[in-house]
């Protein structure tokens, strides 16, 4: 396993972070303990240092398990521990979710009972709430660091604009900045490149992604030279559900994935290996969460790093996933800036500048 400093700090990440929220099967397609157990095990023995989870990942289960797990294995100094406010679980009172003061002091307090430890190296704001500023969370965040309640602090499923802003409001107040940013990215799920790769370079934040292999539909499960694979599979049962992530059955995403399987053949890797590696080596990616609820898929996944994809096979990914590049992002491609420069031509600098 390989590690790289987690965004502008010194903390090393291995470059493949485990993925909790198949811990318990409490929503009814997640790993039980016994399996869960398992999976932890092997991700340790084979290097993995960094784990992810939230408050209420299966009901709060996906944290008291991994919290026994750390603790009868005797791996706390060892693990890189994140887990997420945001959600609300006690419907009726608006202060037991969002991103507040009164919820995040109310969460975190939550978190480390059910983790059963004296802190979190990564505490996760899971979704921007539409309302509470940025300066109210960087301060309250900053306040848990101080506390020793927590080492680092991060940002998920933002808009850039709020995430610069809050990056600044850290650098400018001297608040803990953010370390990183847990964003979906994949083959099927490419937009954050028109902001957040460039942002993350700039402000020192490194990306976490979530679902590299699209809710399952790139893990190989689905493959169009099959017939009747649309019917099937945690993804299918989860496409009407309201959450967008789960809406991956397009004529595009099929595309992308018979493209995926056609190169996967060619190098003799799994579809799920050759996604992984795609978006592993992705600019400004520090680590890609892999999820699993069986041993073997856990073990695939850990083969992503072990082999490079060709040019020739890389750019036919690029092009059959390239997203469609709107307003305003289409005055920044090559036509339109050469009006800019007179023609001249104007390259990015070294990266050795």
């Amino acid at each position: 396993m390989e590690y790289y400093t987690l965004g502008n700090t010194g903390l090393k990440v291995s470059r493949l972070a485990l993925g909790t929220m198949t811990f318990g099967d409490d929503w009814g397609w997640g790993a039980d303990e016994a399996n869960a157990r398992q999976l932890f095990d092997t991700y340790l023995e084979a290097g993995g240092n960094f784990i992810d989870t939230a408050d209420l990942y299966t009901n709060g289960n996906s944290e008291r398990m991994l919290g026994r797990f750390i603790k009868d294995s005797g791996t706390r100094d060892r693990t890189i521990v994140t887990t997420k406010f945001s959600y609300n679980g006690e419907p009726g009172n608006p202060n037991a979710g969002g991103n507040g003061r009164k919820n995040i002091m109310r969460a975190v307090e939550g978190s480390l009972q059910r983790l059963d430890t004296d802190y979190i190296d990564i505490y996760m704001l899971h979704t921007w709430d539409r309302v509470t500023p940025a300066g109210e969370v960087m301060r309250t965040l900053d306040d848990l660091v101080r506390s020793g309640k927590v080492r680092y602090v991060a940002l998920s499923d933002i808009p850039a604009w709020y995430a610069a802003q809050a990056q600044t409001l850290a650098f400018e107040r001297h608040l803990e900045p953010i370390c990183t940013m847990q964003l979906e990215y994949s083959l099927a799920e490419r937009n954050i490149e028109f902001e957040f790769t460039a942002l993350a370079k700039a402000l020192g934040m490194g990306i976490m992604v979530w679902s590299p292999l699209a809710s399952g539909l790139l893990s190989g499960k689905y493959k169009p030279s099959e017939e009747g694979v649309e019917g099937s599979g945690r993804l299918a049962t989860l496409a009407n559900s309201g959450n967008p992530a789960f809406n991956k059955f397009t004529e595009k995403n099929w595309a992308i994935a018979t493209e995926l399987e056609a190169v996967a053949k060619e190098l003799n890797r799994s579809m799920a290996q050759v996604a992984l590696n795609w978006v592993v080596n992705r600019p400004a990616v520090a680590s890609v969460i892999v999820g699993a609820t069986k041993l073997h898929q856990l073990q695939d996944n850990l083969g992503a790093l072990e082999f490079e994809i060709p040019a020739e096979l890389q750019e036919r990914l690029d092009l059959v996933s390239r997203p469609e590049t709107r307003f305003p992002y289409s005055f920044f491609e090559s036509t339109l800036q050469g009006m800019i420069t007179g023609g001249a031509t104007v390259g990015d600098k070294p990266s050795s500048y």
